[in-house]
């Protein structure tokens, strides 16, 4: 995945997505003892990154494969994109969901258009499922985060924000699936300027960090995280580019990942989830490492429950 992979995908998604604003808040400046720069997925179309990928890799297909649809499981934010990408394409999208998703991503996924599909809230009966629509329907599976397409597609955020602020020295993001951290990785890489790239994970949903000191994918066996969008693992096409292109992971706890997204409400007045709040958080934890450097946050979407407020 070379440079003008990453050019051409931002040009080709550019009419189907926002440049979403960068914002800046002295009072968490001051709290950071750093200089940070939040790139606002949160005002992207259906309120995630996620749509940039959804985009790319739906742009990406074959007239035929258009024609016989998509299909992912998601429980959440990739569900609300890929229906939502699929729709401006004019695609049929065919939405894999567990049982107890939010309501509230389960109604977006209905307005977006995309068809759900409930099953059982595991792993192997989200992959039942997708398997049996793809046979049936001949509809294509693109994969949250472990997907050239989507990888790349996610890059365009921190592409954006380098090109705003060129000089960053570092780059926080959030990692669940990793295609987010991945295709900020390589973004930073083509288009920063010596800029370094960290992840910021719950200690709750460690297998990143795991994976990154083992050299191979780790799972994990628990998730009891607040950070729901979080709770993914690795995939082959992602890992590597990680391994490559990420510094590091830092680990955060539930109450640093609540006092982060509170700061974030508060200072930035903004709507965030508690898996975004977990990139300032990284921040936040090791402040001294960061003192006074120029630092970008991607702060990776905005669907959260009203009523399940954590403060």
């Amino acid at each position: 995945m070379d440079k003008h992979k990453l050019i051409e995908c931002h040009e080709r998604i550019k009419p189907f997505i926002h440049n979403t604003p960068v914002l800046h808040s002295r009072l968490i400046d001051g709290i950071a003892s750093s200089t940070i720069f939040f790139k606002c997925e949160n005002f992207q179309r259906m309120g995630a990154f996620k749509m940039r990928g959804a985009a790319n890799a739906i742009m990406q297909l074959s007239e035929g494969q258009k024609q016989n649809g998509v299909v992912t499981h998601s429980s959440g934010n990739f569900a609300q994109a890929l229906s939502l990408a699929a729709q401006s394409l004019g695609v049929t999208a065919y939405i894999v969901m567990p049982s107890n998703a939010p309501q509230v991503k389960k109604d977006a996924v209905k307005e977006y258009g995309g068809r759900i599909f409930e099953c059982e809230p595991t792993l192997l009966a989200r992959k039942t499922a997708t398997k049996k629509i793809q046979q049936e329907k001949g509809a294509t599976f693109l994969h949250p985060s472990n997907d050239d397409a989507v990888i790349i597609g996610q890059g365009t955020a921190c592409k954006e924000l380098l090109e705003l602020h060129p000089n960053l020295d570092y780059v926080f993001a959030p990692v669940g699936g990793g295609g987010l951290i991945a295709g900020t990785a390589l973004a930073a890489n083509y288009f920063g300027n010596n800029c370094k790239v960290i992840g910021g994970e719950p200690f709750e949903a460690d297998d990143a960090y795991r994976s990154l000191l083992s050299g191979t994918i780790e799972t994990n066996t628990t998730t009891n995280t607040i950070a729901d969008g979080l709770k993914t693992q690795l995939g082959d096409r992602n890992f590597p580019i990680i391994q490559e292109y990420v510094e590091r992971i830092v680990r955060v706890s539930e109450e640093e990942i609540i006092s982060s997204m509170r700061i974030i409400w508060e200072r930035l007045k903004i709507v965030c989830e508690p898996s975004c709040a977990v990139a300032l958080a990284a921040v936040l934890k090791e402040k001294e490492v960061f003192r006074s450097k120029k630092i970008g946050v991607i702060i990776s979407g905005g669907n959260v429950d009203l009523g399940k407020l954590p403060f």
